[in-house]
């Protein structure tokens, strides 16, 4: 019988990946942009534990949500769990770089 844990670890449906994307809209570009990457990786691995994660940060204001992606502070364990802060180092790492196939390389 699955345990709640194993729940979470499930991939997420895609119509639920929608809503998730929905939810993610947010009024500042730089988090917009550090959200989109993330999606534009992991889209198609999305598990439900990353998407609760993705809940409880879209529940941050814009500066609140900025400043953990810039490292300008970290989350706080009153409410950031396990997947919270797995989350947020992924965003971070590789959020704040394009892909690399958006900067195609110069021979000179």
């Amino acid at each position: 019988m699955p345990t709640a844990h194993d729940a979470t670890l499930e991939l997420l449906d895609p119509r639920e990946v929608g809503k998730l994307k929905w939810r993610c809209r947010r009024g500042l570009l730089e988090n917009d942009l550090f959200i989109a990457r993330f999606f534009e990786r992991h889209e198609s691995r999305l598990t439900v534990g990353q998407a609760q994660a993705m809940e409880t940060l879209m529940d941050l204001s814009d500066n609140d949500l900025l400043d953990l992606l810039l490292q300008r502070k970290e989350p706080e364990p009153a409410w950031a769990g396990a997947e919270v802060v797995a989350l947020i180092g992924l965003m971070r790492t590789e959020g704040a770089h394009p892909p690399s196939a958006a900067f195609p390389s110069s021979s000179s």
